[in-house]
Parts: structure tokens; C-alpha cells; sequence
């Protein structure tokens, strides 16, 4: 009997996930957005970044999902670019969709406005 492959989740996969409250040691099982590569992958991890229903939506940086039907969602939701979670492959439920390559592009751009660049605050507390 063949060994069947692991599955590949892509960024830009929408799947379930049980996804980590920051706040307190409990899980939610909801929506979210894949944003790492195969090679994060092939290590045991899979970053994701938490999707939401529209009407939570009043964070900086929130998007607006546009093609819910490909997203694999049945009600107007947001991508939160603030909220990412790193979750073993395994603990990925189900894949429900895909966001647009540009949807997806957008939340990239906004985690990079994130990521801390040690150079520019180093020189800052050494002037």
C-alpha cells in the first residue's frame, strides 16, 4: 500500500486552524491565511495570520477579503496582518480556499512594515 504525501499548504491558502488566543492559553478553531513558504514547511512549521468576520474588522492594517467564494468563506470576513501564529502542519484541519495573488501580496507588504530592521534601531540609540 503507498505511503500518500503529506499535504503542501501554499501562501495565500486559506485553511482552518485551531488558531491561539495571544491573551490567554486557549484556541479558537477559525479560518486563517498561509504566509510562509515550502521550506518553512519542510521544517515543521506553517505560519499563519488570522482571518475574522468583517464585523470585528476596526484594526490599523485590516483587509477586506473580496472573493469570499474562492477564500472558501461564507461571510464577509478580514485578513488581520496584526495576529500570526506559527502551527505545526498537522494542526491544520482543512484547506478552504485561496486568496487573490494581489489580496495575498497586500498582507505580505503590511508584515514587512513589521519586522523589526535591528540596524535602524541600533544606530538610533547609539546617536
Amino acid at each position: 500500500m503507498p505511503i500518500s504525501e503529506p499535504l503542501r499548504y501554499l501562501a495565500g491558502d486559506v485553511v482552518v486552524v485551531p488558531f491561539p488566543y495571544a491573551d490567554r492559553f486557549a484556541e479558537k478553531r477559525r479560518p486563517a491565511l498561509v504566509v510562509s513558504n515550502e521550506e518553512l514547511q519542510a521544517a515543521g512549521f506553517i505560519w499563519v495570520v488570522m482571518i475574522t468576520t468583517a464585523q470585528n474588522s476596526g484594526m490599523a492594517h485590516d483587509i477586506a477579503i473580496d472573493d469570499l467564494a474562492r477564500a472558501g468563506l461564507s461571510r464577509p470576513s478580514i485578513v488581520r496582518p496584526m495576529k500570526i501564529a506559527n502551527v505545526e502542519p498537522s494542526r491544520i484541519l482543512r484547506r478552504a480556499g485561496s486568496l487573490r495573488l494581489e489580496q495575498t501580496e497586500a498582507v505580505f507588504d503590511i508584515i514587512r512594515t513589521f519586522i523589526g530592521r535591528r540596524g535602524a534601531t541600533t544606530a538610533k540609540a547609539s546617536s
